[in-house]
């Protein structure tokens, strides 16, 4: 079995593969601090509650955004299964190249979401990760990187709109009835869930024509299914990008 941790700002997601299954998944704050050991215990604890046992897991894939996380999590698992995970960047997965003249900084966010694109979409291709920030990588007929874009994610504008005024409470991320919010609520949310599809709507359009033909467009991350279905544009929504591209990422080098 293969033990997969997407680490981003907010939180670590966890699943486990049995071979082309995904058995469960879980999440872990990442805000909540811990050392190597309490990251142990809790992955074993969590692997328990889902009726998987420690030994059963023979490989493990790490990508991270928070390198503090990074060392800990790579500590925990060389503490209970005594090998070191993969940890997934531009230069230990080379096969996710970039085009020519653009800078190869991508995250391990973003190189596991165009290693998942390129092996389950065709290209071009414009992948969306709606998380602490919400990114669009654009990806070439070719499958090189064209460069990406960077806005704030949704409970970040929220989070930054709500703490900024005194006289608006904590407003829950769901669509309204309407555009036209009637109460101050509805008109937050519309803001935020219409108002990002309608971003989202308008930057694919401009990477698609900065990259010259129409591209499959795919969108992951724990609020994208909310958004997605109120864009106007064919978006593909897939949960499990993530894992799914660390498990592809995983089997490329273990190929039989």
């Amino acid at each position: 079995m293969l033990l997969t941790l997407d680490v981003g700002n907010t939180n670590i997601t966890m699943g486990v593969y049995d071979g082309d299954t995904l058995l469960f998944v879980s999440r872990m704050s990442t805000k909540t601090p811990r050392m190597e050991d309490q990251y142990a215990a809790e992955i074993l604890s969590i692997l328990s509650l889902y009726g998987v046992e420690s030994k059963q897991i023979d490989g493990a894939v790490l990508s991270s955004v928070v390198p503090r996380l990074t060392d800990y999590l790579t500590k925990a698992i060389r503490r209970v299964w005594h090998v070191d995970p993969f940890v997934v960047s531009t230069v230990s997965v080379p096969e996710v190249t970039v085009k020519p003249g653009v800078s190869n900084e991508l995250g391990a966010d973003l190189v596991v979401g165009a290693a998942a694109a390129k092996a389950l979409y065709p290209c071009p291709s414009i992948v969306i990760d709606m998380g602490t920030a919400t990114t669009l990588t654009g990806i070439d007929r070719n499958g090189d990187v064209c460069g990406v874009v960077i806005v704030p994610g949704l409970n970040t504008s929220l989070d930054a709109l709500t703490s900024g005024a005194a006289q608006l409470s904590a407003i829950s991320l769901e669509a309204p009835p309407a555009v036209l919010g009637t109460n101050t609520v509805e008109c937050i949310q519309s803001g935020m869930i219409f108002g990002t599809a309608c971003m989202l709507d308008g930057l694919c359009d401009r990477i698609e024509a900065e990259i010259g033909e129409p591209c499959t467009v795919i969108a992951t991350g724990g609020l994208a299914g909310m958004v997605v279905e109120h864009c106007r544009r064919k978006i593909e929504f897939s949960d499990m990008l993530l894992l799914d591209g660390l498990k592809i990422i995983w089997n490329k080098r273990h190929a039989v």
